[in-house]
């Protein structure tokens, strides 16, 4: 067994202690923008360690795909603003198209 593999577990082990907090805190609002591209980037490692051999270091960042997962899933501030904002964006384009000239 490789060294390596533990010291990338306790990484990964560190980094799901210090996501607990976020994820019982319901006040808090993670922006999915940040939640997803952490949760894959947890998912590649733990595929690539696991192809790799090192089964503790594949757990490891799977615990911490598993965290930021449930932080995408429960953290995520409420989409109705951007709702809002694209529908107030599709109101003004059709204002714009709407008062462009016909070009006869």
């Amino acid at each position: 067994m490789m060294w390596q593999d533990f010291i990338f577990l306790a990484g990964s082990s560190l980094s799901v202690m210090f996501l607990y907090p976020t994820l019982r805190d319901t006040a808090a609002r993670v922006p999915r923008a940040t939640s997803i591209p952490s949760m894959t980037i947890g998912a590649v490692y733990s595929m690539t360690f696991f192809t790799m051999g090192m089964t503790f270091s594949a757990l490891g960042s799977f615990g911490a795909c598993t965290m930021w997962s449930l932080i995408a899933l429960l953290r995520a501030p409420d989409d109705s603003s951007l709702r809002e904002t694209i529908a107030a964006r599709l109101g003004r384009l059709e204002e714009d198209l709407d008062a462009a000239p016909n070009g006869n």
